[in-house]
């Protein structure tokens, strides 16, 4: 005769094994996964990403996970909204978000109407520009660079910046240029082959960490009426960010900003954007580039912000450039 009990336990048993299934896909379902694509691995973007993923990790309990993918640059960046399906975050100047939104400069043969859906969401450490000199004044003038070897690299944001400069300020007949890479100039400098280099990055640089901590060096500290001739945006280098240097510099910066698309659901963009700034203390703690974002950054930022990233601004009491509404 059947054992009616047995067959009792058999469907309680069947009963919980659903439920822990059921709950179980439920908690994968509930983890959202965003892509998140910035620069290539080694530098400090990409560093900037690993570091930004895991507090987004820790500030939701893993229920937002940032995976890292390698980039060739912002181009690339915005140019892969035209197929990104889902929650795609980028980094790039906004100057290109404007590009590829009016179908100029890079995006003028490759027009999309997926560039206009590009939401932006939150500045990241902007690119800053460092005339970096050899000798222990701490800070200097431009004008110091008159009869220097100095080694600007090749095809970036930074040498072309550089030489914009030089033009600028009346030195470009007078400053010799190195034929060299960028990366050679901490060795470069540290073996007196030349007598400064300029790099681009966001600080604090570990091209000029490196340098500064195997000789002293001076950096290149702008006036107000020389920011305002780059019109490029001011950056300042806080005094003691490297060794020797204790004074703050004024110099200029190319800003960087965290954008999304329309594909992205506001409850997801909304709790990117508030963990973000949340946890913005604990990342400058373990590196210092965190340090420099502050809210005033978001007039950097073109288009509009993603609802759900406005809805956190406006809770947090932020003052929100009307353009970004």
């Amino acid at each position: 005769m059947r054992n009616p009990f047995r067959s009792l336990h058999r469907t309680l048993f069947v009963s919980a094994t659903t439920l822990v299934l059921t709950g179980a896909a439920f908690s994968a379902h509930a983890e959202t996964r965003v892509t998140y694509k910035s620069a290539s691995a080694g530098t400090a973007y990409y560093q900037m990403g690993v570091e930004l993923s895991e507090a987004i990790r820790q500030g939701t309990d893993d229920a937002i996970i940032l995976t890292l993918e390698e980039s060739q640059g912002s181009v690339q960046n915005v140019m892969e909204v035209m197929a990104r399906q889902g929650n795609y975050v980028f980094t790039t100047p906004p100057a290109l978000v404007d590009q590829a939104m009016g179908g100029e400069g890079a995006f003028a043969e490759r027009q999309n109407p997926r560039f206009q859906e590009i939401r932006g969401l939150f500045p990241i450490p902007s690119i800053t520009m460092h005339f970096v000199l050899a000798g222990d004044d701490g800070v200097t003038d431009i004008s110091t660079l008159e009869g220097k070897h100095l080694l600007i690299g090749r095809g970036t944001f930074g040498a072309r910046e550089a030489a914009r400069y030089l033009e600028l300020f009346g030195l470009e007949e007078s400053v010799k240029i190195a034929d060299a890479a960028m990366g050679s100039g901490p060795d470069a400098l540290k073996n007196g082959q030349i007598d400064g280099f300029v790099t681009a990055s966001s600080f604090p640089s570990p091209n000029v960490i490196e340098t500064a901590a195997s000789m002293p060096v001076t950096l290149v500290s702008l006036t107000d009426q020389q920011i305002e001739q780059t019109g490029a945006p001011r950056q300042t280098i806080p005094g003691g960010t490297y060794p020797g240097v204790d004074k703050d510099v004024e110099t200029t910066s190319l800003p960087v900003i965290a954008y999304t698309t329309t594909y992205m659901d506001d409850d997801t963009a909304y709790t990117l954007t508030k963990t973000f700034w949340e946890r913005r203390d604990a990342m400058a703690e373990e590196a210092a580039w965190w340090s420099s974002i502050s809210p005033d950054m978001l007039e950097n930022m073109t288009g509009t912000l993603h609802p759900g990233a406005l809805r956190y601004y406006e809770e947090a009491g932020i003052e929100v450039p009307d353009a970004l509404r």
